[in-house]
């Protein structure tokens, strides 16, 4: 008779052993994580999108303060990627039926779930890494100026880091693979619904992205969001999910409870802080600003003509310099070499939830600049400049109505290299034929279908021709009550056959 003596089996875990197991499956898990088709379709689509955008919202011409919100709303996309692989990786073994054979390892569940924990922390840091090579290649584009804020760029990151958290924390507290998609749907929902509110409300800072309802460019010091304390709060949240899922998956241990305490202490703080509202600082800065730029512009004077410009706008100078040259270059009379004052104003009363329109400034020829440059602001300051070389300051141009909407416009436009693209670009409805509002930076000029007929004539011959005709008929050009058929003779085109009545 055999006797089988069953020996206890020693476990030869060694003090150390469960964190290096820790720190080796969350290395695997990460790999898994990265590798997973909706987390690697999300980042190829974020990629993509960053790319085909690049330049393209500031026409070259950023405004750093205005790129580092715009690194914020593409890592959501990456985010719901990871919350939905995370969960579906912590629901593995409950999936195929393994759960009991992990009781025999090292490590118990509430360490596997630290291990997909710090496997959320690489997607993150690789979120962090594209989004500073987003801001990194605006910063460094020649037309750039202002200044970024680190605490605006780590919102996308945590984002990524606060999803796969929550996605890690509802494996724990609900064993179903439906709860992360229908968390998804929960989370879409009151995305849309909070940024469909009202946009000076408190509440909107309890969303994961602060999304603004307008497009203005304001000074840094101007903005009056608190992104530092939003950043907090995203941390605190992102800890909390993390600690939680850690504590309801086993892990009671002291530390784990006083991290779970912390978190909650950063959230309450970070929340509480970021809904308190403009200081009455800011309130009197942003008033100075609006009503009195000059209190707080520096100018420079080029060609006889000053440029007035907030700090952070010095480097566009030599661009307003040069429209201005090459609008006068074309002018007669004394408009040739008339000294303008280009002064940039903001309306920054209402910070970045106003969109109020400039009112056209009465002093004689002081011509209105905005913050943003590039694209259909170039033209819209040409146009500026050149109704108040013709009618002598901006309140007069903009109520200008007659034939001197000719010559406003070829002086705007006939130095561009393509003058049909920038007359397209400096309407309102993108048109190039019929009547139709001129934009420029405060109220808008109007041109009638006959001005628009005899400027079209005018810019399809050669820039030299009308530019002679334009300098020795300059004060006719350039007299109230012109018609668009006189100023057709003038400048020696056929007469229009369009209305030439201006809007009531």
């Amino acid at each position: 008779m055999t006797t089988v003596v069953e020996r206890p089996v020693v476990s030869d875990v060694r003090p150390g052993s469960s964190g290096a197991a820790v720190a080796a499956l969350a290395l695997f898990e990460t790999r898994r994580l990265l590798t997973r088709l909706p987390v690697v379709i999300a980042f190829l689509v974020y990629l993509g999108w960053t790319v085909w955008r690049g330049g393209k919202d500031w026409g070259g011409y950023p405004a750093l303060q205005d790129v580092d919100r715009a690194t914020q709303s593409a890592p959501m996309l990456v985010g719901l990627a990871v919350l939905l692989s995370v969960n579906h990786a912590a629901l593995r073994s409950r999936r195929h039926g393994t759960e009991q054979h992990f009781a025999v390892l090292v490590l118990p569940l509430w360490r596997r779930t630290a291990a997909h924990a710090l496997s959320v922390v690489a997607a993150a840091l690789l979120t962090a890494v594209c989004v500073a090579a987003q801001f990194g290649r605006e910063a460094l584009r020649p037309g750039a100026i202002g200044h970024g804020s680190v605490a605006e760029l780590l919102v996308g990151p945590l984002i990524v880091l606060l999803s796969g958290l929550v996605g890690l924390l509802m494996a724990g507290l609900v064993r179903s693979p439906i709860a992360a998609p229908l968390t998804v749907v929960f989370f879409l929902f009151l995305f849309l619904f909070f940024t469909g509110g009202p946009s000076d409300g408190g509440t909107r800072w309890l969303m994961p992205v602060v999304v603004e309802p307008t497009a203005n460019t304001l000074p840094s010091d101007l903005l009056g969001r608190p992104a530092a304390w939003h950043a907090l709060y995203l941390a605190g949240l992102a800890l909390c999910a993390g600690l939680v899922a850690v504590l309801v998956t086993g892990g009671r241990k002291p530390v784990v409870m006083a991290g779970v305490a912390g978190a909650v202490a950063m959230t309450l703080v970070g929340g509480v802080a970021q809904a308190g509202g403009d200081s009455p600082e800011l309130v009197r800065a942003r008033e100075r600003a609006t009503a009195h730029p000059e209190q707080v512009q520096s100018c420079a004077r080029r060609d006889g003509s000053t440029y007035c410009a907030f700090p952070e706008w010095g480097p566009r100078v030599a661009d307003w310099a040069g429209v201005v040259d090459r609008v006068r270059s074309l002018a007669g009379g004394s408009a040739h070499e008339r000294a303008v004052v280009v002064r940039q104003r903001i309306e920054a009363r209402y910070g970045l939830s106003g969109d109020s329109a400039l009112t056209p400034l009465e002093r004689p020829h002081e011509v209105t600049v905005g913050t943003r440059w590039g694209g259909n602001r170039v033209p819209e300051f040409s146009a500026a400049v050149a109704g108040v070389l013709v009618a002598g300051n901006e309140k007069a141009s903009t109520s200008m109505c007659d034939g001197r909407m000719v010559t406003v416009m070829w002086l705007a436009l006939g130095w561009e290299s393509d003058p049909m693209a920038a007359l397209r670009r400096v309407r309102l409805d993108d048109s190039v034929t019929g009547s139709a509002l001129v934009l420029q930076p405060t109220d808008g000029m109007y041109m009638t279908a006959a001005q628009t007929e005899v400027l079209r004539e005018l810019l399809d011959r050669p820039r030299g021709e009308v530019t002679a005709r334009v300098r020795s008929h300059w004060a006719e050009l350039t007299e109230p009550k012109l018609t668009a058929a006189r100023a057709a003779r003038l400048l020696g085109v056929k007469a229009p056959e369009g209305d030439d009545k201006c809007l009531d």
